[in-house]
């Protein structure tokens, strides 16, 4: 069974690697903080969670998969094909409530299908999500080849409406709904039997199995939950970018996975929080923020960082499931 060795006094074993995480983006803010003006505003994190909703939903939906022990490379091709739904749908003179049902009912059903293949045939889940990833991306192009532009008024008035906080801090309606999704999935990471059955198929699918515990629903389950994750994602993205485009979210999946394996959920599955997903989405945006207020620094130095970072914190999950 995987698990984590080692611990500090008084903090168990398993809570370290999303310890670690909050420290590292207490003090990536705090660097930014000391260095620049104006970065430890509230709007500066406020900031954070605008431009990164979509994000920090498609990383609950990959936490289940990954706590399960299976990865799901298709949801950048699902986001994208949800913003050429949609912006076609609203084209086409859909009702906004259509279009948002028939984007989910989409991503769930391509995220069922993958879910099926990968338990019914038993092939791995690295190949079937890539198949997956091909396909969604493909489809985007039978819609459109060209950028469809979003000018549905309601469609519209809900990307650009924000809400007030105290201190004039000021959040938009995807904020609310990536902060909503992330509890419902700690509810049901944390409170239900299919949320403890993924840690136990995560953990040991063979002893989940012996327990009598429904080790393939809930194999089936996870990518059902990715799937519409990434639905939402990808509607939460047409907000943001007004627009429907195959070419939408190239190399988010990698991002998410990124993000969720920062956050200290471990790539061998059993063991993390979606918490620490939101908290490695986060760890991403302040990166993207330096680099944006330092002004000089190419954006690729944020692919750089991310992947030193990702390669410290697999060898330090390494280590600690070696211990």
């Amino acid at each position: 069974m995987t698990t984590l060795a080692g611990g500090v006094r008084g903090v168990p074993s398993r809570f370290l690697p999303v310890l670690a995480t909050v420290v590292l983006f207490v003090l990536s803010f705090g660097v930014g903080a000391v260095r620049y003006d104006g970065f430890a505003s509230g709007q500066v994190i406020a900031n954070l969670f605008i431009d990164n909703a979509f994000l920090i939903v498609l990383a609950a939906g990959m936490t289940f998969v990954i706590l399960s022990g299976g990865i799901d490379l298709s949801v950048g091709s699902v986001v994208a094909l949800s913003t050429m739904v949609t912006a076609a749908g609203l084209r086409a003179g859909w009702p906004v409530p259509l279009v948002v049902l028939a984007v989910l009912v989409i991503g769930s059903t391509l995220g069922l299908l993958m879910g099926l293949v990968i338990h019914k045939f038993d092939i791995q889940p690295f190949i079937v999500t890539l198949a997956g990833m091909f396909l969604a991306r493909g489809l985007c192009f039978l819609i459109s080849v060209e950028s469809v532009s979003i000018k549905d008024r309601t469609f519209r008035d809900v990307a650009t409406a924000a809400i007030t906080l105290p201190g004039k801090v000021t959040i938009t309606y995807n904020v609310v709904i990536a902060l909503v999704v992330v509890f419902a999935a700690l509810y049901v990471l944390h409170r239900t039997r299919f949320g403890r059955t993924v840690y136990a198929v995560g953990g040991n699918e063979s002893s989940a199995l012996l327990m009598g515990l429904p080790t393939a629903r809930v194999k089936v389950g996870v990518y059902v939950i990715s799937g519409f994750c990434s639905a939402l994602a990808g509607l939460l993205f047409s907000l943001y970018m007004l627009s429907g485009y195959g070419l939408h979210a190239v190399g988010m999946e990698l991002e998410a996975i990124a993000a969720v394996v920062i956050g200290g959920t471990l790539l061998a599955g059993g063991v993390g929080y979606v918490l620490g997903g939101l908290v490695g989405v986060l760890v991403l945006g302040t990166i993207q923020t330096l680099i944006s207020f330092q002004g000089t620094l190419s954006s690729w130095w944020t692919k750089i960082v991310i992947g030193a970072l990702l390669l410290v914190f697999i060898a330090v999950q390494r280590t600690m499931v070696r211990r």
